[in-house]
């Protein structure tokens, strides 16, 4: 594995990357469209990357991953040095995620695989059917009285 390391600060459509080295200085910062993350992250060979969790990082998240990246999700709410920052850009955001995968003190969080995501999204989707059919047949009770 390298020891080059990426904090990204992913948002719908852009993302600030941030890569360092081993000792912690900044090999390069960069805004792009998250369609470009995949062969930036190629030319540097980075070892290590990691993002904080929100909705829009989960499709980057499974195409980094497939493509063999090692892949690290922050809680938010436990990654305090970003939420407390005074200064709130994706610049700052990347380089601190990326220092804190450096030192290996990110607080991860747990991201199901696309299988259990889907598996969610089917249980969920049934269970507004039935609350669904239900609020119908209560309808339909009440239109007879």
């Amino acid at each position: 594995m390298s020891a080059v390391v990426c904090g990204l600060d992913v948002h719908k459509d852009s993302t600030y990357a941030t890569i360092l080295n081993s000792e912690g200085k900044i090999i390069n910062q960069m805004r792009m469209t998250n369609e470009k993350v995949l062969p930036y992250l190629s030319h540097f060979k980075v070892g290590k990357v990691a993002m904080e969790a929100s909705t829009s990082m989960v499709s980057l998240y499974r195409q980094l991953a497939g493509q063999g990246f090692d892949v690290v999700v922050s809680r938010p709410k436990k990654t305090r040095y970003i939420a407390e920052a005074r200064i709130k850009s994706g610049r700052v955001d990347s380089k601190v995620i990326a220092e804190l995968a450096r030192l290996d003190v990110l607080p991860l969080a747990y991201v199901p695989s696309k299988e259990t995501s889907d598996l969610r999204e089917k249980v969920r989707r049934r269970a507004f059917l039935v609350r669904e059919r239900q609020t119908w047949s209560e309808d339909q009770e009440f239109s007879n009285m």
